[in-house]
């Protein structure tokens, strides 16, 4: 068996163990599997691994930066075997970037701020599209972490989501890292923060963005819609627990 060969098995065996743990996860919600949505994360890995993982079963990938999400798609997207995939922007959005995302991915999870909200609403409404975003939220309220502070998207969100050339799908957060009680307090305060904003602006904000490798399962259990997932993914030295 070649090199290959060997990781594109491993892709599909950890996909699967995965979409059962995500199951398991919902079950226990009293969720459904299909409520939930597994995208991997291709930022650490290059356009052979993402074609595998293509083979493997996946089919939405998250990038970074927007230069190595140039670099996929110029590789990538003219493949037959990849008709169908979906590219999301899940990393920090610099402004002088926003032209290299707009129009080319399916969905940018990291509106962190009201003037970010405001730079991609006027170069998406210039190109005559509308661009689906998440708006970041800081729920943790860790000084490293972008997003907005809940408060401040309390004050912000009808301003927000009335932007022209801007379609706000839902929330994105990231809980601290190894903390499993913190982590679910995260992201219960983000779904509790999607229902407050759901009356106030009628919108559906139908995806909650949260849950990465080490903690998805617990985010699935307090209503994510959307687990962003690298290591767990790609790397064959990461172990599920």
């Amino acid at each position: 068996m070649s090199e290959d060969e060997q990781y594109a098995r491993f892709l599909r065996e950890r996909r699967e163990e995965i979409l059962e743990r995500v199951a398991a996860a919902a079950g226990r919600a009293g969720r459904s599997a299909g409520d939930v949505r597994a995208i991997a994360v291709s930022k650490t890995v290059g356009p052979r691994e993402v074609l595998l993982a293509r083979g493997a079963g996946w089919d939405a990938f998250g990038e970074n930066r927007p230069q190595e999400l140039g670099r996929k798609l110029e590789a990538l997207g003219q493949l037959p075997e990849m008709a169908g995939v979906r590219f999301d922007m899940i990393g920090n959005l610099q402004k002088n970037k926003i032209n290299q995302v707009i129009g080319r991915v399916t969905l940018i999870h990291s509106i962190s701020s009201e003037h970010l909200a405001e730079a991609v609403s006027v170069r998406s409404e210039a190109r005559g599209i509308c661009s689906d975003v998440l708006l970041e939220v800081n729920v943790s309220g860790e000084a490293s972490k972008s997003g907005f502070a809940p408060d401040e998207l309390r004050a912000a969100v009808e301003r927000v989501v009335a932007l022209p050339g801007l379609c706000v799908r839902g929330l994105m957060t990231m809980a601290p890292v190894g903390d499993a009680d913190a982590a679910r307090r995260t992201f219960s305060g983000l779904r509790e923060l999607a229902e407050e904003l759901r009356g106030r602006t009628g919108l559906a904000l139908e995806t909650n963005s949260c849950g990465m490798s080490d903690d998805f399962e617990i985010a699935v259990e307090e209503g994510s819609t959307l687990v962003r997932l690298g290591r767990c993914v790609f790397d064959q030295g990461y172990a599920l627990t």
